[in-house]
């Protein structure tokens, strides 16, 4: 029988109303209809279908493996970056946005003996720019010129250096910082800083010395002492985004400074200027080159005052001569001259070959090999004692003397008063003198170096050796400073140098009683004389070496001394560089002796001792 089918219709359930056997048969269905779960593909798929499967399998395992092995590695990467290295990759991103800036400490005083100071800082600020942040260079460069006081063409140097960051001027007063940062110059900013202030200008200042831009000691106690006064420098890294802004939640790394040492010195501020200003007065009277004035205890050697002439103002370094701004007081040698017979005279007395009563026949001139000896002023044959020679200056006489001593005992002197090393002061330059190996020497110069000529020495020097003789024979090493501080208020005593006897106790009584003479109206500095004290010296009045042709022109006029004579407590050693006219020590450096000495026994309330003053023959 034929079953007749009909096309459905198009509309909903349309296969509902065929039989289901009708469906079953070996029709196909249409493609695009599913195959019913549970007929099995044909025979030629289904081995297809299970490589297939086995195939995806594969890769599904290989993906979810290489995922896995990426992972991981992202995952050691991660713990590399923020747990390993997280320490360096901070501190590289810091660094592209830090910067640094130093942290000045403040430096410490320098104080007189009593606390008063020759120098000290004040605040003060450095001005920095940034030259990619100032659009009008030339205005900013006009603007900080004229508040700064210096020439346009440097300030605007410093706007177009190269980089971003430069100091247009350090250590600048407060109040002109204060008028810099009312201008709002962009890219123009302050730091902190100190500025080194001397409040006495030149008052000892070439003791002192001076400091550079950056704080550091370049001359004098600044530099030898500069470890302890500049302290440990601090400082400040902040962070900064591109535009140089700092930026407030960035990181902030501070090491605070430790403030510097005050040092204090053995000088005393007052008797500092009153040298200082007598000096000063005396060179220019003189037309002197130059001069020097120390007073010294000779008890302690300490260094009371030391004065030069010229000075400088350290604050106002750069309008100054850099040749002027040592210490002459011991870094310049010179020929003694005739102070230096004390240690001729010395030498024999301890050698026991004269005493102060010993006749020397001193003829008019006095020839040794191919030189000729005179005395300062023309004389016929005369006969003197030692302390004639002594107390009215004898060229020829100290040449006799030192005939019968010899060139080894005579150089054996001079080393033990000092002659030829430096003196222990531990000043910065300090010369040490020249005193030429006794081999060296020739009948010449054991006449010549008798009188301080052939021989060279500072004049911390020769204030050591009359302290030397003041003290009773026994040297004590020359101290400029009494110890350091700190801001704790610590003291630190500096330590004492050493001692050593020289000459006799005997000796050097001796001595002091003929150097008395000198003073006198019988010798060559009655204008040295303070009564009623008794005052004990000696002249001096040496030819100059001239460096720059090494022959003698002009003269080195000195005189030294110290009171009270019988008891003494100060050593006042003044020299003149190259004095133009009258050129005698006892003209010219012993009126500076008298009104220095004076002003420091009346200042220390020395009182006289009362003591009779020495009567020695000066002839036989």
């Amino acid at each position: 029988m034929t079953t007749t089918t009909r096309r459905p219709s198009a509309s909903p359930g349309r296969f509902s109303h065929i039989p289901t056997t009708a469906l079953r048969g070996t029709e196909r269905p249409s493609v695009g209809h599913a195959r019913p779960p549970s007929e099995p593909l044909p025979h030629h798929l289904a081995g297809r279908g299970r490589q297939w499967g086995r195939l995806g399998d594969r890769r599904l395992r290989g993906v979810a493996i290489g995922l896995a092995v990426l992972l991981g590695l992202l995952g050691v990467r991660f713990v590399q970056l923020q747990g390993l290295d997280a320490a360096k990759y901070r501190e590289q991103a810091m660094s592209q946005r830090a910067r640094t800036i130093d942290l000045s400490a403040t430096r410490g005083q320098i104080l007189d003996r009593h606390g008063v100071a020759f120098a000290y800082n004040v605040d003060a600020r450095d001005v920095y720019v940034n030259p990619k942040h100032v659009q009008d260079k030339v205005a900013t460069a006009a603007a900080l010129a004229q508040l700064l006081g210096q020439p346009m063409e440097v300030v605007f140097e410093s706007m177009v250096a190269p980089g971003s960051f430069g100091y247009v001027a350090r250590a600048v007063d407060r109040d002109v910082a204060d008028r810099i940062m009312d201008l709002h110059l962009q890219g123009v900013g302050l730091l902190p800083a100190t500025r080194r202030i001397h409040p006495g200008r030149d008052l000892a200042a070439n003791v002192i010395g001076f400091t550079g831009t950056d704080g550091r000691g370049l001359e004098g106690v600044e530099a030898a002492y500069d470890q302890l006064l500049a302290g440990t420098p601090g400082s400040l890294t902040v962070e900064e985004d591109q535009a140089g802004r700092r930026i407030p939640s960035g990181e902030r790394r501070e090491t605070t400074p430790v403030a510097g040492r005050d040092v204090q010195l053995t000088l005393d501020r007052d008797l500092q200027w009153r040298a200082q200003s007598t000096l000063a007065r005396a060179v220019t009277a003189t037309q002197s080159r130059g001069g020097v004035a120390i007073v010294m205890d000779p008890r302690t050697g300490d260094l009371l005052a030391m004065a030069n002439a010229p000075a400088f103002n350290p604050d106002a370094i750069s309008k100054f001569d850099p040749a002027a701004l040592g210490n002459p007081a011991t870094n310049q040698a010179f020929e003694p001259g005739s102070v230096n017979k004390v240690i001729t005279v010395a030498a024999a007395m301890e050698a026991g070959l004269v005493t102060p009563d010993t006749p020397v026949t001193v003829p008019p001139q006095l020839k040794v090999i191919d030189r000729v000896i005179n005395d300062a002023e023309p004389h016929p044959t005369e006969r003197l004692t030692v302390a004639g020679v002594l107390a009215r200056s004898s060229n020829i006489g100290a040449a006799l003397i030192a005939q019968k001593l010899g060139a080894q005992r005579l150089h054996a002197a001079l080393q033990a008063f000092g002659m030829g090393r430096t003196t222990g002061l531990g000043f910065p330059g300090e010369s040490s003198g020249q005193l030429p190996p006794a081999e060296t020497w020739s009948g010449v110069n054991t006449a010549t170096i008798a009188y301080g000529q052939g021989i060279s020495a500072t004049a911390i020097q020769m204030a050591d050796v009359y302290a030397t003789i003041a003290n009773g024979g026994v040297h004590v090493t020359p101290r400029l400073i009494t110890g350091t501080r700190g801001s704790d208020g610590a003291v630190h005593p500096a330590p004492a140098g050493p001692t050593g006897r020289v000459v006799s106790p005997g000796t050097a009584e001796t001595l002091t009683r003929m150097l008395e003479e000198v003073t006198t109206t019988n010798g060559t500095a009655p204008k040295a004389a303070i009564p009623p004290y008794l005052i004990a010296g000696k002249t001096g009045t040496a030819n100059r070496v001239d460096p720059r042709c090494g022959c003698y022109r002009g003269y080195v006029s000195s005189f030294i001394g110290f009171a009270p004579a019988d008891k003494p407590q100060l050593v006042v050693a003044v020299v003149l560089d190259d004095p133009q006219g009258s050129h005698f020590g006892g003209q010219i450096a012993a009126p500076v002796f008298h009104e220095i000495m004076s002003y420091a026994l009346a200042q220390l309330r020395i009182p006289p001792t009362g003591a009779p003053p020495a009567k020695l023959r000066l002839t036989p």
